[in-house]
């Protein structure tokens, strides 16, 4: 028979160390880890055989690896240069213009020649008109076209604030943007931490149920051909036989199913930790070596604490955004004051010899204040806005502490019990595996039934199954627990 892989695949939990240590965040793999990952990855890309990986080595691929990782380095990038964009709103911003313009009809301006003196008959002046000789003749009715066809202007312009309270404190607002982006990556790797764990424990659990099956295949064989020498000496009747057959048939589909099982564990596996489904790895272990792990010491439930929670950790940071936002709301009441400078220079035209033309500059400096007055209550209502944005932010975080401290009892609750079914379980499993061995061999000896026998048989694979299934209950109550904590990963 082929090569068999384990069942059933459960979401699994981590396997954390002490609840109640405070461990140092990390957002990095040390060099040496990172080269070690890039090896574990080649080798599992082109390796026949597969490549067994620890817990941790599977931590430190995702964290390479993992797109939500990824995303979340992107996203505090992403709001550090929108703070820095903020920052550059001090700066005098500077700018360069230059325009041409080509008239196509000119401006026409009227005029009145009567320049004052006495006059004669109608728009006339008189004597010999010194002053009017010039326009002598002019035909004052069809106007006179006034500009140049071409018009040519550069300049240069600054402005910069001196006084602006508001953006003064809109500078903070955007350096918190950073601390929860920051937060919120954290959050993502602890996630995804979580995920790696309960896939990798997932595929321990699938192995070590596989392992149960296949004795129960292998031991449902060996009855089956016990069975078949006696009922040829005739010392068996042909329903024990047939039922012995039965037994053989019925434990095939369950060790092609824990096949199945194992196989999508692997790939959940691969998929949290960001590589290539068809790499060919494998997890190191057995769900026993954590099993040093069930202890629970019950003094410390009122002593575990939220401070290094990620959710509270973001509510903690929105609210002193609410708070600061408060203030810069308020600021918009204060008068502003900035500085301006403008240099312009231009030249009218009616050819294109550049080198004749002649340039007028202009330039001026100066300063603006801006004194808020009235805006129809918008400024008012914007304060009003922020205070009760702040107040919903007080009574959601009030009920996220109370679902958390819910949250930490069940977990603890729940580990205790099941270090209880742990003890229980590993008793029953002594005793199914002792009743087994004598049932066994009672049955070579004909002293009894073949349904005795199947009887120990599946009083030692539900004890077996049910230690196993008491340290992943135990693992998943611990993981819930340490990401409820928010403690860290990576010691």
């Amino acid at each position: 028979m082929r090569k068999i892989i384990p069942i059933i695949c459960f979401p699994l939990a981590l396997a954390l160390s002490c609840i109640c240590a405070s461990a140092q965040y990390r957002t990095d793999i040390g060099a040496g880890a990172e080269s070690g990952t890039e090896n574990i990855l080649e080798d599992a890309d082109t390796s026949d055989i597969p490549v067994v990986i620890t817990l941790e080595q599977a931590l430190q691929i995702a964290l390479s690896e993992n797109v939500s990782v990824k995303v979340a380095d992107q996203e505090i990038q992403r709001t550090d240069y929108a703070r820095k964009g903020t920052y550059a709103s001090l700066f005098p911003q500077i700018d360069v213009s230059g325009s041409y313009q080509r008239t196509i009809k000119k401006q026409v301006m009227y005029m009145d020649l009567d320049m004052g003196g006495g006059t004669s008959g109608e728009g006339g002046s008189a004597g010999d008109g010194s002053g009017d000789s010039a326009l002598a003749g002019f035909d004052t009715s069809e106007g006179l076209e006034v500009g140049r066809w071409n018009t040519w202007a550069a300049g240069l312009n600054a402005t910069m604030p001196l006084v602006n309270t508001q953006l003064w404190k809109s500078l903070k607002v955007s350096g918190l943007e950073v601390e929860l982006a920051i937060e919120k990556a954290r959050s993502s790797r602890l996630d995804m931490v979580t995920q790696v764990k309960q896939a990798f424990f997932a595929t321990l659990l699938a192995k070590e149920a596989f392992q149960v099956y296949k004795d129960v295949y292998e031991n449902a064989v060996t009855n089956c051909q016990e069975t078949e020498k006696k009922f040829r000496a005739q010392k068996a009747t042909e329903y024990d036989l047939t039922r012995a057959k039965t037994n053989v048939a019925n434990a095939v589909p369950d060790v092609y199913n824990a096949e199945s099982s194992v196989i999508l564990s692997l790939w959940q596996l691969k998929a949290v930790m960001g590589v290539d489904l068809d790499m060919n790895i494998d997890v190191a272990g057995t769900l026993d070596d954590y099993s040093q792990q069930l202890f629970y010491d019950s003094s410390q439930a009122d002593s575990l604490s939220l401070e290094d929670n990620t959710t509270m950790r973001q509510l903690a940071i929105q609210a002193e955004q609410l708070a600061h936002t408060i203030k810069m709301q308020k600021y918009a009441y204060i008068p502003t004051l900035s500085a301006a400078f403008s240099f312009s220079i231009n030249a009218m035209t009616n050819d294109f010899k550049f080198s004749q033309y002649q340039w007028t500059p202009y330039s001026y400096v100066g300063v603006s204040l801006a004194i808020p007055i009235f805006s129809g209550g918008k400024r008012y209502n914007d304060v009003r806005q922020a205070k009760t944005q702040a107040t919903q932010l007080k009574l959601q975080t009030m009920d996220t502490e109370r679902n958390l401290r819910i949250s930490i009892r069940q977990s603890l609750v729940t580990m205790e019990t099941n270090i209880k079914t742990y003890n229980a379980a590993r008793e029953a499993v002594a005793s199914a595996r002792k009743g087994y061995s004598i049932a066994e061999k009672t049955y070579q000896v004909g002293k009894n039934t073949l349904l005795e026998l199947n009887d120990a048989r599946l009083a030692l694979t539900q004890a077996e199954l049910s230690a196993s299934q008491a340290i992943y209950n135990f693992l998943i109550a611990k993981s819930q627990l340490e990401q409820t904590l928010g403690q860290d990963f990576i010691r």
